[in-house]
């Protein structure tokens, strides 16, 4: 893959981890869609609009978005080949000709100048090596007075999946869930911290509005504690301990995703999020 600069993230989305996100996008799509609607709604979409997708995995936002550009098109970029198979496979299976994919680093991704009308992000902007310069790369292909719009992960503690593994801190070695302003999940937490960076990639008019949605994590306490035990985070700290703490801590998030099940026996864990506009001076 040419153009990448994000070496790191790149091994990890064409590997283990996007080979996860391919088995259970359906699962993960349950657990972030409550975003969707409001990020397209604010990212001002128009039937002709030229759009693009950043770190789309496997294409549910850009598909969404397509059907909004009836006349236009949506393209999907991501690091991760797998996930971008599938989103490809999803795409023809729903007869979208005008959702397309590519691979590459937003960061240093050949963009035309002023291509796009459109770019937005459901959870794909927090990994950048180098977030100024990543933004400044997108900027640029946005036509003058397009729109920026994405939607990021707010502070850990008001994430339900989180306090989720949160619980299991007396079993496992459950550390930080990233610092704030360092390349991961919760880089762009600080609502000063996005300003500063979209300012320094030369963004005006930036908003940041907190977005709640609850996710469904599984079906029933046994299901979704598995399921949260199968993400990235969750395998890192299982394989760390003995087979019978791995035992405890499974039962342990059971009993504390229990509190969670609806009466139609859905998990549902509250996500926090700051939903970003910018756009780039006219």
């Amino acid at each position: 893959m040419p153009n990448v600069v994000n070496t790191e993230q790149a091994q990890a989305w064409n590997g283990p981890e996007g080979n996860h996100w391919v088995r259970n996008q359906d699962r993960w799509n349950a657990v972030n869609e409550g975003v969707d609607e409001p990020l397209l709604d604010a990212s001002g979409i128009a039937g002709d609009h030229q759009l693009l997708d950043i770190g789309c995995g496997t294409g549910q936002t850009t598909r969404l978005a397509a059907l909004r550009v009836p006349r236009g098109r949506a393209l999907g970029l991501d690091l991760s080949g797998p996930m971008l198979d599938e989103a490809r496979i999803r795409a023809e299976r729903e007869g979208i000709p005008n959702a397309v994919f590519e691979q590459g680093d937003a960061q240093a991704y050949p963009f035309g100048t002023g291509a796009f009308d459109t770019v937005l992000s459901r959870y794909g902007v927090m990994f950048f090596a180098d977030p100024v310069a990543a933004f400044s790369n997108i900027g640029r292909a946005l036509r003058p007075g397009g729109r920026l719009a994405f939607v990021c992960p707010a502070d850990a503690a008001l994430n339900g999946w989180v306090g989720a593994m949160e619980s299991l801190r007396d079993l496992l070695p459950v550390g930080d869930f990233g610092q704030p302003g360092l390349p991961g999940m919760f880089s762009l937490a600080l609502p000063d911290r996005v300003r500063q960076v979209l300012a320094a990639a030369g963004f005006a008019a930036i908003t940041i509005n907190q977005a709640q949605a609850y996710g469904t994590w599984g079906r029933g306490a046994e299901d979704a504690a598995e399921f949260l035990l199968r993400t990235g985070p969750g395998r890192h700290l299982m394989e760390q301990v003995d087979p019978a703490t791995r035992l405890r801590a499974r039962r342990t998030l059971e009993d504390h995703v229990r509190a969670h099940e609806a009466t139609d026996g859905a998990v549902r864990l509250r996500s926090t999020s700051w939903l970003v506009t910018a756009d780039r001076p006219a």
